[in-house]
């Protein structure tokens, strides 16, 4: 008999680790809980516009945006594409008790990692308010 899909997805976890500053997203493989991709706003490819916002007058309070998350979304979708990783899931419970203007921001994120053709179990479940 064949598994269902959701204990296939059980295998990686996608974390989002966001503070005003930076947004990284790591996966996790579930049996090891090792890191086994990686993509942060605080890459090299990030650093001008960081820096641009760093130095803007009035100055800002979030460094990062939706732009900046869906371009993370897809670092991180071909970096797992690349090692072979079709599918992973999110812990939906930890997405929803993220204060609401950062959840406004991850639906970016989570479309861009789903069209670069990584499926994310969980991310059905979500409301982004935006």
């Amino acid at each position: 008999m064949a598994a269902p899909a959701a204990a296939h997805s059980a295998h990686h976890l996608l974390q989002l680790v966001l503070s005003c500053r930076k947004i990284t997203a790591q996966v996790k493989c579930a049996s090891t809980h090792s890191i086994i991709a990686m993509a942060s706003s605080a890459e090299e490819e990030f650093a001008r516009e960081y820096k641009a916002k760093l130095n803007r007058f009035p100055r800002s309070k979030t460094f990062w945006d939706s732009k900046t998350a869906s371009r993370i979304g897809d670092k991180i979708a071909i970096r797992l594409a690349e090692i072979g990783v079709s599918a992973v899931r999110i812990d939906v419970g930890e997405e929803m008790s993220r204060a609401v203007h950062y959840r406004k921001m991850l639906g970016p994120f989570f479309s861009s990692v789903t069209r670069t053709g990584i499926q994310v179990y969980g991310a059905e479940d979500l409301i982004f308010l935006g």
